[in-house]
């Protein structure tokens, strides 16, 4: 076999094999929506988008205590402005 052809084939299977290796983790997607995370880059990814998603998660039950709390007091409803309260102080950092 000639030698620029070996040379040529060793080439395209190498630029193959770097084609088909996965990004670390679905760049375009948004934290909620990534499914897939690969390698060490993939791996502390998906660490930050759990701490995302868990702040987030806090900070939605923060706001809607909040709104509750302001409802229960709109109505007078003592039971429920305690109850809110402790969600407030619970989820509100």
């Amino acid at each position: 076999m000639n030698k620029s052809l070996v040379v040529i084939l060793a080439v395209s299977l190498l630029s193959a094999c770097k084609a088909t290796v996965p990004e670390p983790y679905q760049k375009d997607r948004e934290p909620e929506s990534r499914t897939e995370y690969s390698g060490v880059e993939g791996l502390a990814q998906q660490q930050q988008d759990q701490n995302y998603l868990m702040r987030k998660e806090l900070q939605d039950k923060c706001d809607d205590a909040k709104v509750n709390l302001a409802i229960a007091k709109s109505d007078k409803a003592t039971k429920a402005i305690k109850k809110h309260q402790r969600e407030i102080k619970d989820y509100c950092i």
